[in-house]
């Protein structure tokens, strides 16, 4: 059986639409990289996920529904860059929910050590993840 369409408040369906866009890891790839260094070209994302030119293409069309990117044109060039307006509510959903959580200070600790190994073509890709801030970086901001 089915509820039928359910009408959320807005704050409500933004986040779910942000997570929605947030739903693949490519996509949380490219958003990490314009993080790093905002307004960047396709191309440039391109030489950093090695992705397809169209797959990425069509993975920013998806974060820019989303209002998470801007897009900006500079004659031949389209320059992409992070919309800050919608990751604040991101941000202050998430701090509001985390709030609400009791994590035991053995979970945090297992959580904050546990050490992911890539293997494959997509090992490079760890140096562009997000860093927990007692880790120190190991490579300069790309």
């Amino acid at each position: 059986m089915g509820i039928g369409h359910l009408k959320f408040d807005i704050e409500t369906e933004a986040i779910g639409k942000i997570c929605k866009a947030l739903g693949h890891s490519a996509r949380i790839q490219i958003m990490t990289l314009l993080w790093k260094r905002n307004n960047r070209t396709c191309g440039e994302i391109v030489e950093l996920i090695p992705l397809a030119q169209s797959t990425i293409s069509k993975h920013l069309l998806e974060l820019k529904k989303a209002d998470l990117v801007n897009v900006k044109h500079e004659g031949k060039k389209t320059i992409y860059s992070i919309e800050v307006d919608n990751i604040e509510i991101l941000k202050k959903f998430f701090a509001n929910y985390l709030s609400t959580i009791e994590i035991s200070e053995e979970d945090k600790s297992t959580v904050l050590t546990t050490k992911h190994k890539l293997r494959g073509r997509n090992r490079h890709l760890k140096k562009y993840n997000y860093e927990f801030a007692h880790k120190k970086m190991q490579h300069e901001a790309v």
